[in-house]
């Protein structure tokens, strides 16, 4: 629930008290006070007109313009960066192991082709696999942070001198420094890996051919983190047609628990189906059991202190927004395979962020020395954060090791939803302070709090080896570890960031130690913190009399942010005049070193129906690699966009989400897609190549929004704004009824 806007008058201040937090009062105050005389001072000096504020700086300054999660990524990457193998054949042929995980993003596609024009040669000369796990490489072997382009521009030319050098060729002239001049980067290149893919060549986990490994499927339990009592039929079971083995899987695990259920091998996936539904088995409760979505809010909310309140003479905005847990659902369920039948050596095979951990702790839940892996790290058809853990290849270890045979496992689309890891629903408070207009003055922003609560993020991946790793899981069996805590407010403080000038200003997370399978699902708060500062950024536009966009140019702190704006309101005609029930939206995002906005055209004409018809994007992230690849993210975004806002989000009942299929979790379509979208490529003006995979996704989110509360008039606080489709779940524990077709 949204408090009002309210006006502060010394009586109201007199009866609101707030807890002391990072942003003080005296500071509130003393900005307070000098607004005005700073602002009539500017006027004064010919700085300022009567239509614009000299916005009050950000305080303290924004330290994500310094450094940021991805920095740290590339530093304790560098070390190890001589250890990648960038190979050159007697045919001239650069191969390159890449230690990032393929998921779609086209990050092996882009350092191909940075490759080719160092090197001077074709992209057709130009090979990127996979990389095994290689423990060696210690912290450079984690995907994510949208880091990867950014960890390997800068080291590029060394590496592909070295190459020559060990080939025994002379040193190559390096790419040239003037981008006119690039004869492969700055181009249009479909994806490597394109074709393969749509005709079905490309092999992903479950297309390996790993001889004598068996299908493998799970019955998971009735809540989250539930356990198994008994199974009362399994000798039924293991006679039915095919069945191979019926095992519950053990409990333990080292970083993370394993995943509890039971399994069941069998000759195809379509006896492992029939048999998981023929199981008769007891549940136990699970941690979450009588949580529900309300519940749970309720715990988030109550874990945010009270707003610090606003001083006599201004006006506040005041707001609540709630997100519900959300799931990346690719179109690849999750899935490993695992040869842990012999005594002294495990194999893998899996789409994995994280190998290095995940090799190494699953060999020691098996009791084997971290040296007696090899995992394959396997292309994945999605991601988006949630293979930064290793859950299935922690069951198929298991398996494999009770049975003696390999494990070839696969969830079925309903556990992918339930059981899987999903980004953690939140409660974001914001209080904003505004001095209101005046005959003289334009009015101002005093200061922006956002305060956020939301159920822990489990980040004990750490860097993605055992050491860091170690070091988030410990105290072993807690569930927000002192460590996970301080990764997790690390991460927060290190990617959330503000473009704008709004005086006094206070972001806070507050984590609720719940333990729910979250993970750090594609900008996990970034999105939902920055996509409501811009729905509040247009509420204090309208409090003070501005356009939306007037209200950015004025208070946008970076040359980027506002350049990357003036782009996209010429190209999409920011204010034409728009029918009943339709409206633009604009919003602006930095994230990565990259900087987007959008104006979308929303057509709500039912509330509770809308439907995106138009968007036009800009976006610069630097030095441009690939345009293709990077429309094809900047598409992405937008429909995560569009699902995230109106569409989607996971319905917790009784310590279990409900939904269970792509009809029941509706994230967006061909259909939800507009026909008319546009991406603007900014063109490079000497900054180095920047992330990409994450911020597409915030600047149309926070379009969208604006542009349901100008089409409805109803503020958006509670997402998705759109209604959720009336279903049948399947019941709790259960895996829906095998479909006929007669």
């Amino acid at each position: 629930m949204s408090d009002p806007d309210t006006t502060n008058t010394p009586a109201k201040q007199g009866s609101n008290h707030g807890q002391a937090l990072p942003l003080r009062r005296r500071s509130l105050l003393a900005f307070a006070a000098s607004a005005p005389v700073a602002t009539t001072a500017a006027g004064l000096l010919g700085t300022s007109t009567a239509a614009e504020a000299l916005p009050l700086p950000l305080t303290p300054p924004d330290s994500v313009d310094l450094y940021d999660v991805g920095d740290s990524l590339v530093q304790l990457g560098a070390p190890t960066m001589p250890l990648v193998q960038l190979s050159i054949d007697s045919a001239g042929v650069y191969t390159m192991a890449l230690p990032r995980l393929e998921q779609g993003t086209g990050i092996a596609t882009a350092v191909a082709m940075m490759i080719a024009e160092e090197a001077g040669v074709p992209l057709a000369m130009v090979r990127v696999t996979s990389a095994d796990a290689q423990p060696d490489l210690q912290y450079n072997q984690i995907t994510g942070g949208s880091c990867s382009v950014r960890a390997f521009e800068p080291v590029l030319p060394a590496m592909v001198l070295a190459a020559r050098l060990k080939a025994g060729l002379p040193p190559q002239a390096g790419a040239p420094r003037d981008p006119s001049q690039y004869k492969v980067l700055g181009k249009r290149y479909a994806k490597l890996d394109a074709r393969d893919i749509v005709t079905g060549k490309k092999k992903f986990t479950m297309d390996q051919n790993v001889p004598g490994a068996v299908p493998t499927m799970c019955r998971m339990p009735s809540t989250l983190r539930g356990t198994v009592v008994s199974v009362n039929n399994r000798a039924a079971v293991l006679a039915m047609p095919g069945v191979i083995a019926v095992e519950t899987i053990p409990s333990g695990g080292l970083i993370v628990k394993i995943p509890p259920g039971v399994a069941v091998m069998a000759e195809t996936f379509g006896q492992c189906w029939d048999a998981c539904n023929a199981l008769d088995i007891t549940w136990g409760d699970g941690p979450l059991k009588g949580e529900s979505d309300a519940t749970i809010r309720d715990k988030l909310r109550a874990a945010i202190p009270p707003l610090l309140p606003s001083p006599p003479g201004t006006v506040s905005i005041n707001a609540e927004f709630t997100w519900r847990a959300a799931s990346a659902v690719p179109l690849e369920v999750e899935c490993a395979i695992v040869d842990a039948t012999r005594p002294d050596f495990v194999e893998i095979w899996a789409g994995m962020q994280t190998p290095i951990v995940a090799a190494q702790s699953t060999a020691i839940e098996l009791g084997l020395l971290p040296t007696q892996v090899l995992a394959h790290c396997i292309p994945s058809g999605g991601a988006f954060g949630r293979r930064l853990f290793w859950d299935p290849v922690q069951v198929a270890a298991q398996i494999s090791k009770k049975t003696g045979l390999i494990c070839k496992l696969m969830y079925h689309r309903s556990d992918d939803i339930r059981h899987t890891r999903m980004r953690p629903p939140q409660v974001h408070r914001v209080r904003a302070t505004l001095l209101p207009p005046t005959l003289l003055l334009p009015g101002n922003v005093i200061s922006y709090q956002q305060s956020i609560g939301a159920v822990r993020l489990d980040a004990r991946h750490g860097y993605g080896d055992l050491g860091t790793a170690t070091t988030g899981a410990l105290p072993l069996q807690v569930t927000q570890t002192v460590g996970n805590l301080g990764y997790e407010e690390f991460f927060f403080k290190t990617m959330v960031a503000s473009p704008y000038n709004f005086g006094a200003y206070a972001k806070l997370l507050f984590p609720v130690a719940l333990e729910m399978n979250t993970v750090s699902y594609r900008s996990v708060h970034v999105h939902p913190a920055r996509t409501v500062e811009e729905i509040i950024v247009d509420e204090m536009a309208a409090k003070l009399g501005r356009d939306p966009l007037q209200f950015r140019m004025e208070f946008l702190r970076l040359e980027r942010a506002k350049s990357v704006l003036q782009r996209v309101a010429g190209a999409a005609n920011w204010g034409k005049a728009m029918p009943a029930g339709f409206a633009q939206g604009l919003g602006v995002h930095m994230e990565s070193r990259s900087f987007s906005a959008c104006i979308v055209e929303l057509d709500a004409r039912d509330p509770l129906n809308c439907k995106v018809t138009r968007v036009t994007m800009a976006i610069d992230v630097g030095k441009s690699i690939n345009p293709s690849g990077i429309e094809q993210q900047c598409n992405g975004g937008i429909a995560e966009a569009i699902s995230l806002v109106l569409k989607t989000g996971v319905n917790i009942v009784d310590g279990l989400p409900q939904e269970g299929s792509y009809k029941q979790y509706t994230f967006a379509k061909m259909a939800d897609f507009p026909k008319d979208v546009q991406v603007i490529i900014m063109p490079n003006l000497g900054e180095a190549a920047s992330g990409m995979g994450e911020v597409a996704m915030t600047a149309p989110s926070g379009a969208i929004a604006n542009a349901y509360a100008r089409a409805t008039g109803i503020k958006p606080r509670n997402f998705p704004l759109n209604a959720q489709p009336v279903y049948t779940p399947t019941p709790a524990g259960q895996l829906p009824a095998v479909p006929t077709f007669n």
